[in-house]
C-alpha cells in the first residue's frame, strides 16, 4: 500500500537490533485518518470471507482492529495480557514473546468471546518473528473457531515470521512488506 510506505519512509525510525519504530502514526500517536484508509483495504482483502470477528492482541493492535470492524460491521476481540478481576476463570490461555519488549506474556481470551461457530480475522500492527500471531492463533484454535486470515499493517520481511505463518496455510496480506533496514536508517520494500 503506497500510502503506508510512504508514511513509514517519512515518519518511520529505524533503531538497533532490526526495530521500526512508528509511533508518531500508528501505535502510540495514531493517525486515525491513515488507520480509516488501512480499514478499508482490510475490508477489502477480507470482505468475501464470511468474517464475523476481528481478533487482535492488547495494545498496538486495538485501534487499527477497531478501525477495520468498523467496515465489516462485526465486533473486536482482543487478547489480553493479565488476568484482571473482571474475567471469569473460563479462558483460552497461551504464552507469547514480544519481539520489541524482550519478555515472555501470558495472554488470554475468554471462552465467551471465541467459538466454533466464528470465522476470525487477526489484525495486528507488526509481523517479525511472528511470536503474537501464533499465539492468536493457538487461541483461536483452542476455541475451535476458524481463522480466514491475518491482516498485518507492516510484516518486516526479512524476518521469519511471514514465511512461517504462510507455511501453516494461513493467508497472510500484509499492507506494507519491508525488505530491509539499515542502521543509518534506510529503509525498502518488496516489491
Amino acid at each position: 500500500m503506497k500510502l503506508l510506505e510512504e508514511r513509514i519512509l517519512k515518519d518511520g525510525k529505524v533503531f538497533p537490533g532490526n526495530v521500526l519504530k512508528v509511533d508518531r502514526f500508528l501505535n502510540h500517536q495514531v493517525d486515525v485518518a491513515l488507520l480509516n484508509e488501512l480499514g478499508k483495504e482490510f475490508y477489502r482483502l477480507f470482505k468475501d470471507c464470511g468474517v464475523n470477528k476481528i481478533f487482535t492482541i492488547e495494545a498496538s493492535g486495538i485501534g487499527i482492529a477497531c478501525i477495520v470492524a468498523q467496515y465489516f460491521n462485526v465486533p473486536v476481540v482482543f487478547a489480553k495480557k493479565s488476568l484482571g478481576k473482571n474475567i471469569s476463570a473460563d479462558v483460552y490461555s497461551t504464552q507469547v514473546q514480544s519481539y520489541t519488549h524482550g519478555r515472555v506474556y501470558d495472554v488470554i481470551v475468554s471462552q465467551e468471546f471465541l467459538n466454533k461457530e466464528d470465522k476470525i480475522l487477526i489484525i495486528d500492527d507488526f509481523l517479525a518473528q511472528g511470536c503474537a500471531l501464533q499465539g492468536l492463533i493457538s487461541l483461536i484454535e483452542d476455541a475451535g473457531a476458524e481463522i480466514v486470515g491475518a491482516g498485518i499493517v507492516i510484516e518486516k520481511a526479512f524476518q521469519s515470521g511471514g514465511e512461517l505463518i504462510r507455511g501453516k496455510g494461513i493467508r497472510v496480506e500484509s499492507l506494507a512488506r519491508v525488505a530491509s533496514m539499515t542502521d543509518d536508517g534506510q529503509i525498502t520494500f518488496c516489491d
